[in-house]
């Protein structure tokens, strides 16, 4: 995955900077380390994983000071080990230990969620089935959690609401019924929208199929023995996406059943942070 422009990740980092900083700024650093100060530091990996958010923790070094020199030495999307150097820092040690917590937050968080989809990526491996994120991200982070999706050798659902149409079983009931939904989300999209559907009966696959109109259907919460008949049925006609109850320990047979996709909502909002450590 290329980097994503600085200028999408400023207002994101910025904000941060300014939340930790708060109204006095750092006092601590500007009451013991004298001024003019300079020192090396590395950010290191304390557990194994997949690095994410070097890019990310980069900035945030350079917001505080764009004098510091900053070396990514793992890139993003690349595996780690305990003890390895990850990033190089050079430069004032007061604008690097202000930016620090910022940085190790976002590298952390990041790194957690590559590290948990490569291990998702890794359950499929023999399958055609890929692996998606969902929109349950943190609240102003979604964007650099889905980019270390990616990183972790996952794929990227919807980024937001106006992405596609995808009618859940919310907006069946409140639009009438599966044709009905369908078949005004069909007239009023663009040719460039694509629509998907969330069913998670047989019977209401059925009836999706027999409607038309929809490009991929969402079979939400199956078993993975219905899961393997609605694949059947739906196969050549539709893309399928597997949702709901996608654990790691799960993963292996659902994707046995050669559904097209599995989207797992714990890749974002259950991984566990990397530990990772600033040391000068």
């Amino acid at each position: 995955m290329t980097a994503l422009p600085n200028l999408l990740l400023e207002p994101m980092l910025r904000n941060a900077l300014l939340e930790d900083l708060g109204p006095a700024g750092d006092i601590t650093t500007r009451l013991v380390i004298p001024a003019g100060t300079s020192y090396r530091a590395t950010l290191n990996a304390r557990d194994a994983g997949v690095v994410s958010g070097m890019q990310v923790a980069a900035l945030a070094f350079h917001l505080m000071d764009p004098a510091l020199r900053v070396e990514a030495l793992v890139p993003d999307g690349a595996p780690c080990a305990p003890g390895q150097a990850l990033m190089r820092i050079e430069g004032a040690a007061a604008s690097i230990l202000s930016a620090e917590r910022v940085a190790l937050n976002f590298a952390g968080r990041l790194s957690g969620i590559a590290t948990l989809t490569a291990a998702f990526v890794t359950e499929t491996r023999g399958t055609t089935t890929r692996i998606t994120c969902t929109r349950k991200t943190t609240p102003g982070l979604r964007l650099v959690e889905k980019a270390a999706v990616a990183h972790g050798g996952g794929f990227n659902h919807r980024f937001g609401l106006g992405d596609a149409i995808l009618i859940k079983d919310n907006h069946i009931a409140a639009a009438g019924g599966i044709r009905a939904a369908l078949t005004r989300a069909r007239a009023g999209a663009s040719h460039m929208m694509r629509v998907e559907i969330e069913v998670d009966r047989l019977d209401q696959l059925d009836e999706v199929l027999a409607t038309g109109g929809a490009d991929v259907v969402l079979l939400d919460n199956m078993t993975t023995e219905t899961l393997t008949r609605a694949v059947e049925m739906a196969r050549g006609r539709i893309v399928t996406e597997a949702s709901g109850n996608m654990t790691l320990a799960r993963v292996a047979e659902v994707a046995a059943t050669g559904v097209d996709y599995i989207s797992a909502g714990a890749l974002t909002h259950s991984a566990r942070t990397l530990d990772l450590g600033l040391d000068f």
